[in-house]
């Protein structure tokens, strides 16, 4: 067992048996459903729309490389500047040049897990650079020091309280502050970020290639700000965020938000196709898109696990997962968690770090019955179960355990030796510290189903 893997369990155990961490983040979940039953409601046919979707996102997959060079041109003639980036070294070294040519000290910075994906603070950090997050999740996230908990919600975990004291250790403020004027006071100390900063990051929720520019949506206003104000805008954006054209909004758009939070469409909704023209007043000076690859060219290679692209992010697998409803976000250890993450993980960052992942499910299909494109997450887990055991990256008591086992369903004389006695011993040696840990142990009938049977029914 790897150290990862015994991080993993240990932090499981401990988020599972943390019952104000379950109660809050039950509470945020259960608001998240009652919201998105309403949301769903502006639709005649879901079904009918999820499919469309699907189908939709099928093909700018499976045309991804004539989309990529598609949006690249239609960028660079806008005035943009486009990057490919294999991986996550590329890319922060492109970011270093751009930020040393600019001369950059500060740095504000839009909601995007390509960026955490990356490590783009921590590395701006060793480079002098103050980046600040200006969503307030992730403000509140990067205040305490934690990575994002949930793709769309980033503090979910945290209460209001949580928060009040907070920002009342960090900030100095009344830790008796309400919601609302939490909220005011990230909003004032933020403003002053917008106008200082000489280089603002963002994501895209969407790449749109027939007009050459990201679409971003937000609640907030804050990635229109911070990709205004500072001279400079840089996008980092996976790969796979690609759409077929602008048209195409007008379905992900209201899928999106409907999933996401709940509602019919998110309140900002902004499409930016390269910097400042001469005749406007608003926007950067440049503006450069990152395409990050970073392990999804090999999942793209996979012509089975490939529809694990397909996904916008809308963290509706999340709220599904029971198993994320136990354990939270942080306990899995990477950038994106729940069934998406126990997907793509093991492809992005190496199935022999990742595997177990994978096997962090229960299999109940509900992340496949709440995707908004239809993404089958409980057959590619199993794939992945698959891929792991093909390539060995399995202990030999597990191995070992399981050959037994098969011994013993093929054959009823091995089945049946030692009786119950027997049976019983070895589950209390086996499985005492894991199964036996929080539940009574199970106990074998002194008699088999096939003993009785044969006793009831001697003829046969």
């Amino acid at each position: 067992m790897t150290k990862r893997v015994q991080t993993f369990l240990s932090q499981s155990e401990a988020k599972a048996f943390d019952k104000q961490h379950k109660h809050k983040l039950q509470f945020n979940i259960t608001k998240y459903d009652q919201t998105v039953v309403r949301g769903k409601q502006q639709y005649a046919d879901l079904e009918f729309v999820k499919k469309r979707a699907k189908n939709i996102k099928y093909k700018a997959i499976e045309n991804l490389d004539r989309y990529l060079v598609e949006f690249e041109t239609n960028f660079t003639a806008n005035g943009g500047k486009v990057i490919w980036a294999n991986d996550d070294k590329e890319a922060l070294q492109e970011i270093l040049k751009i930020v040393k040519a600019k001369k950059a000290k500060t740095a504000v910075k839009a909601k995007s897990m390509a960026t955490e994906e990356i490590h783009l603070n921590e590395f701006l950090a060793e480079h002098g650079v103050r980046s600040v997050e200006t969503d307030l999740g992730e403000f509140i996230q990067q205040l305490d020091g934690e990575p994002p908990y949930h793709i769309v919600t980033p503090a979910m975990h945290k209460s209001k309280d949580d928060v009040a004291k907070l920002f009342a250790d960090k900030l100095g403020t009344d830790i008796n502050l309400t919601a609302q004027e939490l909220t005011l006071v990230a909003r004032e100390k933020l403003r002053h970020e917008y106008v200082q900063a000489d280089i603002g990051f963002s994501g895209a929720n969407f790449i749109l290639p027939d007009i050459g520019g990201i679409a971003v949506t937000e609640n907030e206003g804050n990635a229109r700000l911070s990709t205004s104000f500072p001279k400079t805008h840089i996008v980092v954006v996976g790969i796979e965020k690609m759409l077929t054209g602008f048209q195409d909004l007008a379905m992900f758009w209201p899928l999106l938000a409907t999933y996401g939070t709940g509602q019919k469409v998110t309140v900002y909704n902004t499409v930016m196709t390269g910097p400042r023209k001469e005749n406007e007043q608003d926007g950067p000076e440049e503006m450069y898109v990152i395409l990050l690859d970073n392990g999804r060219s090999k999942l793209l290679a996979d012509e089975v696990k490939r529809e694990a692209l397909y996904c916008i992010r809308c963290g509706a697998c999340l709220n599904a997962c029971p198993v994320y409803k136990n354990i939270g976000g942080h306990t899995y250890g990477t950038t994106y968690s729940g069934p998406i993450g126990s997907v793509i993980t093991p492809h992005y960052k190496g199935m022999e770090e990742f595997s177990h992942l994978s096997f962090a499910s229960s299999l109940c299909g509900n992340c496949t019955e709440v995707c908004p494109v239809r993404i089958n997450l409980h057959n590619l887990l199993l794939y992945n179960r698959h891929e792991s055991v093909q390539k060995g990256l399995t202990s030999m008591s597990e191995k070992t355990a399981w050959s037994l086992w098969r011994r013993a369903m093929l054959n009823r004389k091995t089945m049946e030796r030692g009786g119950a006695g027997m049976k019983n011993m070895a589950m209390k040696v086996l499985f005492r510290n894991s199964w036996g840990k929080h539940r009574s142990m199970l106990h074998f009938a002194p008699k088999s189903f096939h003993e009785r049977w044969m006793e009831m029914h001697p003829e046969k």
